[in-house]
């Protein structure tokens, strides 16, 4: 009988819930919102009563391999606890494992949402074909994922790639972690639309990017980015930062861990255009290993189901 298994991707504002066969197949989803003001139990309820509509749905005809749910924020891995998450408010140190698993009768599988990603385009994504990857997702904020010799590292504890909030600049922009300079505070979506403001405040704005914060609509980096493909200076200055920000990140990680290929998601990429050049020509200034031995910086070609398919594929391996 053929395989299927349950993926999940739980974000702040969207639970997705997807059944997935597999050769990487997706046949039947369920898309609703988070309502985390709702709280906690209420959440995993909705999740688990989504998990279990699609396995009722299927279990006839196919197979349950099993369960994964992609989680954004710290986890203990061995416990199953999840330490903070900026995206969950109010679910600080939750056993979301033991919650989850209450409710199923079917093996289930936890993992970190970036980690979850990056093993979805390692399985059917742009790093089907390479063992070693780097994964990094940019959204509200910055995640990342390691894969290596075709597994996700987790490091000692679970908690490994946290590479939105390596430092770049000392003493710089205040990032919501609460350190100061992160990668996170310079090249995710929220780093575009401070950087607007940055610039508005110090009277400095071109006459696009004021007529914008004029104009009533909220500033969001997606309103920035049409202003740079309009040839609007100051936005376009805006993503010479996040690519140059990128860059100096992605050199340093080409220089620790001499991978071959680097994976960006998330919605912002969809400014790629706007970053990259500053990007690339970043990572050739600062990366010694990426001179002599060029690596692979490519967009997600699974864009916002990567994590759906990750956490699908951990009930196959």
């Amino acid at each position: 009988m053929t395989r299927f298994a349950i993926g999940v991707d739980l974000g702040g504002t969207n639970l997705r819930v997807a059944a997935v066969n597999e050769n990487g197949g997706l046949f039947d989803h369920l898309s609703l919102e988070t309502l985390v003001e709702r709280g906690r139990e209420d959440v995993v309820n909705r999740l688990t009563n989504g998990i279990l509509e699609l396995v009722n749905r299927w279990k006839d005809r196919y197979q349950l391999a099993g369960i994964g749910v992609g989680v954004p924020g710290i986890i203990r891995m061995r416990e199953g606890i999840l330490v903070a998450s900026p995206n969950l408010p109010g679910w600080e140190n939750f056993n979301i494992r033991g919650h989850i698993a209450r409710k199923l009768n079917s093996p289930f599988f936890l993992e970190n949402d970036a980690n979850a990603a990056a093993l979805g385009e390692k399985w059917i994504g742009a790093g089907k074909n390479v063992n070693h990857l780097c994964f990094l997702t940019m959204g509200t904020g910055i995640g990342g994922g390691l894969i290596f010799d075709g597994k996700i590292w987790h490091g000692v504890s679970g908690m490994a790639a946290e590479l939105g909030h390596v430092t770049l600049y000392p003493g710089g922009r205040l990032c919501a972690c609460g350190n100061k300079g992160c990668l996170e505070a310079y090249a995710a979506a929220s780093a575009v639309v401070k950087a607007a403001q940055e610039i508005l405040q110090a009277g400095t704005a071109s006459e696009g990017l004021q007529k914008l914060a004029n104009s009533g609509l909220k500033m969001t980096s997606a309103r920035v980015y049409e202003l740079a493909k309009e040839g609007d200076a100051s936005a376009q200055e805006i993503f010479n930062q996040v690519g140059r920000a990128l860059g100096m990140a992605i050199a340093n990680f080409i220089n620790i861990f001499d991978i071959s290929t680097f994976i960006l998601g998330g919605g912002a990429v969809e400014a790629w255009d706007a970053f990259e050049k500053s990007m690339f020509e970043e990572v050739a200034l600062r990366s010694y290993v990426w001179r002599n031995d060029p690596r692979e910086i490519l967009k997600s070609s699974l864009g916002s189901q990567a994590g759906i398919f990750g956490a699908a594929y951990l009930a196959f391996q």
